[in-house]
C-alpha cells in the first residue's frame, strides 16, 4: 500500500493544512516520507459529527455483529503483512521479533474482546421483579444493564506503536463496548498509524456500519487533541503517555461544561523489593533477571523495573555488583524517538548530578544516533524519603536502589512511594512475614503485585489489572489491558416499571439474548 499521508475521516481521505509530521528512523536520524499534516478544528469537528451520528446505531448493533467486526478489524491488519512490520520497524528502532509479537498481542487482544461481547456478560443484565403485595411498601420492576458512553478519543502511545495506539487497547475495548473512537495518531510513528488505521476503516466497511464508527486525524503540537478531547460529543478519553501530557488533558476534560472521565496511563516506576531471605539465597539470579527485565525493549515499557530496595548489607553490595557487572556489559539499544532520547538522558543526567546519589554502572554507548546508555545508581532510604525528586520516573534502562537498614526501613519506602503499576516481592519462604507486612502497603499503592517473578510483560487475559493509583493512572478504579477494560466505557441505566415492549431486548422476559442475568439476587442462564 502507497502511504498518502492524510487524515481518515470516516471514509474520507484528508489531506491537513497545519504543520508538518514526518516520522524520524531513531537509528538513522533519517526522515521518512511522506509528510503528514495536522488537522484543523474543522477536521477535528467533522470527525466528531460522524462518531455523534454513527453511535446511534453502532451502540444497538447485536452482539455477533460487533464481535465479528472486531474480528475483522484483526483480520484486516494481519493482511497488510510484512509491509506493517518494516514501516513500523523504520520508524521505532524496535526490532522485527518485538514487533511481529506485538502485531500478534494487538489482533489477540481484539479477538478477546470479540469473545467478551458474544458472552454478553459485561452487559450486568440484573433484573428484580415487581414485588406489589410487599409490605409497608410495594416494590416496582427494576431492571438494568450497562450502555455504551458514546464518542470515545484515543490517544496513541509512543512506546507501542501497536498495541497501545490506533487500534490497540483502548480502541478495542471502546469498540466493544459499543462507543465509535475517534484516534489521535502518535507523531513518532505516522506510517504505521495510517496502515493500521485503513485497515480499521476497511473492517468498518465490509462490516457495513456507519462510517462515523472510527476516525484517524494527525496532529504536529496539542490543538487537534485538546480540540478533540474538549468536543462535547466526545465522552471519554484513553491516553498512555507522559504525566504531564496526561493531566493536560485531564484538566481540558474537566473545564469543559459536562466534564467526562480521562483513563490516563502516565507514570511508574515499578519498586523491586528484594527481601532478605531471598537476597541471600539467590543475589546474583536476582541481579540477572533484573538488568534482563531492565534492559527489555532500552527500557521503554511502563512496568520497567525503575526502583529496587533492600537491606543494606554484603548481600545487596554483592547484587549491586553484579547487577552493575551486566549493565555495564549491556549494549546501546535504539530508543524510540529523539524526543524520547533526550528526555533519557535528562533523566539520568539528574541522578548523576544529585549529590545524594552513586554511579554503580554505565552501559555501553551506543552505535546508532538515538542509543540509550543503561544506569545503575544507589542512594540511600533516608536520602530517598526526603528527596522527591527521586521517586520520577526515568523512562529507559536505568534503575536506582534503595539501601534500608532494615526491613522496617523498606516498609517506610513502601508507604511513601507514589501510586504504581505494578511493585514486585522478590522472597524466599523464610521471607512471609515480611512479605505480608508489605502486602497492604503494595496494594494501596499499585494495580499489580508480583512474588518472584519481573514486572515488564503484561498478559492480556481476563485477570490482568493494568493500571493504579496516581500518577500510574488518572483513575485506580479501571484497568486498560485486559477484559474488564470495557467497563471504563459502560455507565448502567435503570429501567423502572417499562413495558415489555419499550424494555431493551435482552432485559425483556424469558431472556432472548441467552445471557447470564442476575434475576432477584440469583444467577440465571
Amino acid at each position: 500500500m502507497t502511504l498518502q499521508g492524510t487524515s481518515l475521516i470516516g471514509w474520507a481521505t484528508v489531506t491537513g493544512s497545519r504543520g508538518e509530521i514526518r516520522a524520524i528512523n531513531p537509528a538513522t536520524g533519517a526522515p521518512l516520507d511522506p509528510v503528514y499534516h495536522g488537522g484543523s478544528e474543522a477536521e477535528v469537528a467533522r470527525a466528531c459529527e460522524l462518531a455523534e451520528t454513527a453511535f446511534g446505531v453502532y451502540r444497538e448493533t447485536t452482539l455477533e455483529a460487533r464481535a465479528a467486526f472486531l474480528e475483522s478489524v484483526a483480520d484486516e491488519i494481519e493482511a497488510i503483512g510484512d509491509e506493517l512490520i518494516e514501516r513500523a520497524m523504520a520508524e521505532t528502532g524496535l526490532p522485527r521479533a518485538r514487533l511481529e509479537g506485538e502485531r500478534g498481542r494487538t489482533c489477540g487482544q481484539l479477538r478477546l474482546f470479540a469473545s467478551v461481547v458474544r458472552a454478553g456478560e459485561w452487559l450486568d443484565l440484573r433484573l428484580d421483579p415487581a414485588l406489589p403485595e410487599r409490605q409497608p411498601l410495594p416494590r416496582a420492576d427494576l431492571r438494568q444493564r450497562h450502555i455504551p458512553l458514546g464518542p470515545v478519543a484515543v490517544f496513541g502511545a509512543s512506546n507501542f506503536p501497536l498495541a497501545f495506539s490506533v487500534a490497540g487497547g483502548d480502541t478495542a475495548s471502546a469498540l466493544a463496548a459499543g462507543c465509535p473512537v475517534i484516534v489521535k495518531a502518535h507523531s513518532a510513528h505516522p506510517g504505521t498509524s495510517e496502515l493500521v488505521g485503513r485497515a480499521v476503516q476497511r473492517a468498518v466497511e465490509k462490516s457495513r456500519l456507519p462510517e462515523g464508527v472510527f476516525s484517524l486525524l494527525f496532529g504536529s503540537g496539542r490543538e487537534v487533541g485538546q480540540a478533540l478531547v474538549a468536543d462535547p460529543r466526545i465522552q471519554a478519553v484513553g491516553f498512555t503517555g507522559s504525566r504531564a501530557g496526561g493531566t493536560a488533558l485531564m484538566r481540558t476534560a474537566q473545564s469543559r461544561p459536562q466534564p467526562i472521565p480521562v483513563y490516563a496511563e502516565m507514570s511508574s516506576i515499578n519498586p523491586v523489593f528484594l527481601l532478605p531471605e531471598a537476597l541471600q539465597a539467590r543475589g546474583a539470579q536476582l541481579a540477572e533477571g533484573f538488568v534482563a527485565s531492565l534492559n527489555m525493549g532500552a527500557g521503554q515499557f511502563c512496568t520497567n523495573p525503575g526502583l529496587v530496595i533492600g537491606v543494606k548489607g554484603a548481600e545487596l553490595a554483592a547484587f549491586v555488583e553484579a547487577a552493575g557487572s551486566a549493565v555495564k556489559q549491556s549494549a546501546g539499544q535504539t530508543m524510540l524517538t529523539p524526543g524520547i532520547h533526550s528526555a533519557y538522558e535528562q533523566g539520568v543526567d539528574r541522578l548523576a548530578s544529585n549529590g545524594k546519589v552513586r554511579e554503580a554502572a554505565r552501559g555501553q554507548v551506543g552505535e546508532t544516533a538515538h542509543a540509550c546508555q543503561a544506569g545503575l545508581f544507589v542512594t540511600t532510604a533516608q536520602d530517598f524519603l526526603t528527596e522527591a525528586e527521586l521517586q520520577e520516573e526515568v523512562f529507559g534502562a536505568t534503575s536506582l536502589v534503595i539501601e534500608c537498614a532494615d526491613v522496617s526501613e523498606m516498609q517506610r519506602v513502601a508507604a511513601q512511594l507514589e501510586g504504581q503499576l505494578t511493585a514486585t516481592l522478590q522472597m524466599d519462604d523464610g521471607d512471609l512475614d515480611a512479605a505480608k507486612q508489605l502486602l497492604p502497603i503494595l496494594e494501596r499503592k499499585a494495580g499489580r503485585i508480583l512474588a518472584n517473578g519481573w514486572p515488564t510483560g503484561v498478559e492480556v487475559c481476563h485477570a490482568m489489572v493494568h493500571g493504579g493509583p496516581f500518577p500510574a493512572t488518572s483513575d485506580a478504579r479501571t484497568t486498560s489491558v485486559g477484559s474488564a477494560a470495557i467497563f471504563r466505557f459502560l455507565r448502567p441505566v435503570c429501567y423502572q416499571a417499562l413495558p415489555q415492549g419499550l424494555l431493551p431486548e435482552p432485559l425483556r422476559d424469558g431472556n432472548p439474548w441467552g445471557v447470564t442475568r442476575l434475576v432477584d439476587g440469583k444467577r440465571e442462564a
